[in-house]
């Protein structure tokens, strides 16, 4: 008898392609935006993405920004990680996201929440 795997992450019923740039877009809004709207399992999902962002920002070393500019879209915001929230940061040792339950969406009641970074 065969053993299912585990899946790791939610589908979100989207190709495997279409939800990273979808994750790399929420990342990169809130980053900029520092708060966002959108659906609790979005919102769950990215939070890990977003917080790795700000650690690498934290590290700051040339393969770190290499590698949150290979994620996040704008050169601009990727420079505000490091700049701006990396100083921000610097003695927090994790949790930079909060996230607010709004309530449900009127067209399908998917629950929606924003996404916030942390003051």
């Amino acid at each position: 008898m065969a053993r299912k795997l585990q899946m790791h992450g939610r589908r979100l019923t989207r190709s495997s392609g279409y939800k990273k740039a979808l994750y790399r877009n929420l990342v990169t809004d809130l980053l900029g935006y520092e708060k966002i709207t959108t659906t609790e399992a979005k919102a769950k999902e990215i939070r890990g993405l977003a917080e790795k962002m700000i650690t690498l920002g934290k590290r700051g070393d040339l393969h770190a920004r290499r590698q949150a500019l290979s994620f996040i879209y704008s050169k601009k915001i990727a420079d505000k990680v490091f700049d701006e929230l990396a100083t921000r940061y610097a003695e927090r040792k994790g949790g930079y996201t909060r996230i607010v339950k709004l309530g449900p969406r009127l067209g399908d009641g998917a629950p929606i929440v924003q996404l916030e970074l942390v003051k």
